[in-house]
């Protein structure tokens, strides 16, 4: 363990509720953290039973931010009802936080996690990733000049959907993602990104080429949700029931 993961394990443990998982997210999972990102982390905590029935409960969400010796740190977690309840959503982003594979933290529970993960992908996830790269390209077309970073989430969270809907496999890494897609644009874009601010913004007709591309890409990531095979609705639902139960009864008695 280096000297950055022993960091994030300390915070970690400082979180004033049980965790069951907690994974880094953000510009480190999505592969192109520049030199000065901070560190996105993320998880389900478990409220004790004193804090879900009595008059006074505990916090559904807790967040955390620090800077501490060059290191910034972003965490977040929410109790495991609230979290459960986001699995069997349309939420892309906590199946991403579930699968990730820069793992902080873990439990037996997050084994189960994560194959319950798999099992709630619906085609309906599709709206979480059209919804998403909609919001990044406005942020991104607001900016003067326009920035690189907001025009990698774009693409990240598109072919992350088309991905989905074609595999039913969570794939939040870009840099894995263009192998499979082998988008030769995405790799300068990424190289830009991490080495700095320098090369960190576009000029007009970059934007007006990937205007074009991200229209493709969105239109791609319509017509998968029409053709895809997965379900209308998750089959995961008593699973993450009797889960909860247990992890009620278990994780904080």
């Amino acid at each position: 363990m280096n000297e950055i993961e022993s960091r994030l394990v300390a915070q970690v443990e400082k979180h004033p509720y049980p965790l069951l998982f907690a994974t880094v997210s953000g510009a480190h999972l999505y592969g192109f953290p520049s030199p000065d990102s901070d560190f996105d982390l993320r998880g389900c905590h478990v409220l004790p039973l004193a804090e879900t029935v009595g008059l006074v409960t505990g916090p559904e969400t807790v967040e955390k931010q620090c800077f501490e010796e060059g290191l910034e740190l972003d965490l977040v977690t929410h109790d495991a009802k609230k979290f459960f309840q986001l699995m069997l959503k349309k939420n892309g982003y906590v199946l991403e936080q579930v699968l990730s594979p820069l793992i902080v933290h873990t439990t037996p529970y997050h084994e189960e996690l994560c194959s319950l993960a798999k099992g709630s992908v619906t085609r309906h996830h599709a709206h979480h990733y059209l919804g998403f790269a909609g919001t990044q390209w406005r942020l991104f077309e607001q900016e003067s000049p326009p920035r690189v970073k907001p025009l990698l989430y774009v693409y990240r969270v598109l072919l992350t959907g088309i991905h989905l809907m074609r595999s039913g496999e969570v794939e939040a890494n870009l840099r894995h993602l263009n192998e499979m897609f082998q988008l030769s644009y995405l790799d300068e874009l990424i190289e830009r990104k991490v080495t700095g601010p320098e090369k960190g913004t576009l000029s007009d007709a970059d934007v007006a080429f990937h205007l074009t591309e991200v229209r493709r890409l969105t239109a791609w990531l319509e017509q998968c949700r029409h053709e895809t095979s997965l379900p209308e609705a998750p089959s995961t639902s008593d699973a993450l029931h009797d889960l909860l139960v247990r992890v009620r009864l278990e994780v904080v008695s």
